[in-house]
């Protein structure tokens, strides 16, 4: 049987991976995406938390002192994530963190990575929302700001707002076509030029190809649709370029796996990871207090129990995102929903609330929480164990659960964060007793993000970054890695449209690495069209 072989390689079909493959392939390269998910259409999305459902395309990944939820399907995150869509702050590519010097390029600043939003919104495209598309929930957040001295702003989302339902099963994957992810503008626009998406495909290692005029051999397991604990088979792709998309917790393993292989890695691969400085907090709101304070009340004569009516994500104060605040101090708050199943880890700091009578009462007025995202500077403190053996990039443990190896310990800089982000809450919230705030405690899961980053991350300094400015491995030429793990800190905002401006700016590194190594290929494909 003669060797598969492919010009690029792509593993991971998220943001990371399909934006590079729709231009690779656009531009003349043979393209293969290795996705470790099932392939789903959107008929096939379930508006169910049953098991063999949601947990199909959905993993919680569990490390020492964090959760990770992650998508796992073709399409990646895209597939299931809140769609909100903002461009970091031009603070934040300044940060220095503890490391006492500027973390991203110098090369990267907003400024110069407008362009790349700009090309990015325009292709999905994201959708600027108006108060008429703000949920209940985000109508709370809105007048309580309002009350007490601060503005608050509809997000915009990548939301065709006409063809949505508001059914908010947006972690489930869209039914309607209305949540614009990979699955309706990059990768079909890839595989319309000859790109070849392969499901269920999981990446074991990179090493060095024997294989004339290619650099390297990627191994994988076949997994089987019905129980991702089992392979069907085993195969190996020889490539010139590599395109590591396999998400932040997934990347940083493939690449330690990977190192005696390869001659080892650099020293920042599977540290410096980051959860994005997401902090959860749960209100409980006062019903009679909706009416007599913020003068709300719906059309049938209930003041709010709407916390699960409407998309997931709508409103947020961006009031303290303070380019003069000193670091470690600046965060958003944006209202957020969370399915009733993550109730479990829904426990707050205070453990009355969470057992016995007082928490089956809490739980009963489940419709009139109000739960809210803090999104702040953390301090980059996380770091990934050795790799598993050869089983993906976590343990699984059940259909949707994971053991992964990476460990978070906030240290005092991320946790002060976290407190000024409670006490901004609380002083919007509980001013005349509307609601009683409560942080999510970490000691059932941990910190929770689901927009884990930075775990080889992109810099200008060799010994605190895994990655050159143009988002290629170092030491390892024509391996780049283009998902969040190359994002260097967290952005006090969603991730996802920084990640794809990132990719779109690194594709034109990648086409000339390809070129160098003999691929037919050229850069200038226009932006795909949904």
């Amino acid at each position: 049987m003669s060797a598969q072989t492919t010009d690029v390689l792509i593993v991971g079909s998220g943001f990371g991976g399909a934006i590079p493959a729709y231009y690779l392939a656009a531009g003349g390269a043979r393209v293969t995406i290795l996705e470790r998910g099932p392939r789903l259409a959107s008929a096939d999305f379930t508006q169910s938390l049953q098991l063999g459902t949601y947990n199909r395309i959905v993993d919680v990944i569990r490390g020492e002192g964090i959760a990770v939820v992650a998508g796992n399907c073709v399409g990646g995150g895209s597939v299931v994530y809140f769609a909100a869509s903002l461009r970091a702050p031009a603070f934040i590519f300044e940060r220095r963190g503890s490391t006492g010097r500027r973390i991203w390029p110098i090369s990267i600043t907003r400024n110069a990575l407008d362009p790349w939003y700009d090309r990015v919104e325009n292709a999905l495209p994201v959708t600027r929302t108006s108060w008429p598309d703000v949920s209940y929930a985000g109508g709370i957040l809105a007048a309580a700001c309002a009350r007490s001295g601060h503005t608050c702003n509809p997000v915009p989302v990548a939301v065709d707002t006409g063809k949505c339902t508001n059914c908010n099963w947006m972690l489930s994957g869209c039914r309607f076509d209305a949540k614009r992810s990979m699955l309706l503008n990059y990768l079909p626009a890839a595989e319309s030029h000859g790109a070849v998406i392969r499901p269920l495909h999981e990446v074991q290692t990179i090493s060095r190809s024997l294989v004339s005029g290619y650099r390297y051999a990627v191994t994988y397991t076949v997994l089987d649709p019905d129980n991702y604990t089992c392979t069907l088979q085993t195969g190996t792709v020889h490539a010139k370029v590599i395109v590591l998309a396999a998400g932040a917790v997934g990347t940083p393993v493939i690449l330690q796996r990977s190192a005696p292989l390869l001659g080892g890695m650099p020293a920042a691969v599977g540290r410096y990871f980051s959860g994005n400085g997401d902090h959860v907090s749960v209100a409980d709101i006062d019903e009679s207090k909706v009416r007599s304070l913020l003068d709300l009340t719906r059309a049938d004569g209930i003041p709010y129990q709407g916390f699960p009516i409407g998309r997931p994500i709508t409103a947020a104060t961006y009031d303290f995102l303070d380019a003069t605040a000193p670091e470690f101090s600046r965060f958003m708050l944006q209202q957020i929903y969370f399915p009733a199943i993550t109730n479990v880890l829904a426990q707050t700091a205070d453990p009355s609330q969470w057992f016995g009578i007082r928490a089956r009462e809490l739980r009963s007025r489940w419709t009139s929480w109000l739960t809210l995202l803090a999104m702040t500077e953390d301090d980059n403190e996380g770091f990934f164990s050795p790799a598993p053996p050869l089983a993906g990039s976590f343990t699984r443990l059940a259909p949707g659960i994971g053991l992964g190896t990476m460990t978070y310990r906030p240290t005092d800089r991320t946790l002060g964060g976290w407190q000024k982000a409670d006490t901004a809450l609380r002083a919007i919230l509980e001013k005349d007793g509307l609601a009683r705030v409560q942080p999510w405690s970490t000691d059932v899961a941990g910190s929770v993000t689901a927009h884990p980053l930075s775990s080889v991350r992109m810099g200008d300094n060799p010994n605190t970054s895994a990655l050159t400015d143009n988002n290629e491995l170092r030491y390892h030429g024509g391996i780049f890695v283009t998902d969040a793990s190359a994002v260097p800190t967290s952005l006090t905002v969603n991730p996802s449209l920084t990640i794809a401006a990132l990719a779109e700016r690194a594709v034109s590194s990648i086409v000339d690495r390809a070129a160098q190594a003999g691929v037919s290929v050229k850069y200038g494909a226009p932006p795909p069209k949904s």
